[in-house]
């Protein structure tokens, strides 16, 4: 791993760290539905002791047929979208907060290299769904750089941020 990504992960530790105060305080809890980042979101709430109390679960769906199947991603969305996508982003995390029983489910889509890249959508594009409980769905882009650990990291990191946000 680069020095870069070790950094952002040790930057993203702490976050989450915070984030157990935001959550146990708000008596709120959080499942993560991901691709790109291949279960680092998860891991970085599962590194913090005591996190079983707010986070639910996840699910690292490499594959489309696991965003349809466990997910409830619409076939429909992947053929009109593809799965690095705001659409498939919103229903990944639409679909781990209804399966889990969460006030919040947040994804991670994208491509993190070295290859995959697809027409407009360069290595380093990730797309992210925050689904909170009684609220719209949101979605983000981003185009990171750097090599695949590090947009998998810079990639978690975005995702806690945008958490802290919503329950600040």
């Amino acid at each position: 791993m680069t020095e870069e990504a070790c950094r952002i992960n040790e930057k993203a530790r702490q976050l989450s760290a915070e984030l157990k105060k935001l959550l146990h305080d708000n008596k709120k809890s959080i499942s993560a539905a991901e691709s790109c980042t291949g279960g680092l979101v998860a891991k970085l709430f599962t590194d913090i002791p005591g996190s079983s109390e707010y986070f639910m679960g996840g699910v690292v769906s490499y594959t489309n047929q696991v965003k349809m199947d466990f997910l409830g991603v619409k076939k429909e969305t992947l053929a009109q979208y593809t799965e690095v996508s705001r659409q498939t982003a919103a229903e990944m995390a639409e679909g781990i907060r209804a399966g889990m029983k969460t006030s919040f489910g947040v994804s991670t889509t994208g491509i993190a290299g070295p290859g995959g890249a697809m027409p407009g959508k360069p290595v380093g594009t990730v797309y992210f769904g925050i689904s909170e409980e009684g609220k719209q769905t949101k979605t983000f882009h981003m185009l990171f750089q750097g090599d695949r650990d590090t947009v998998r990291a810079q990639a978690a990191l975005f995702v806690l941020e945008k958490v802290k946000e919503a329950l600040s």
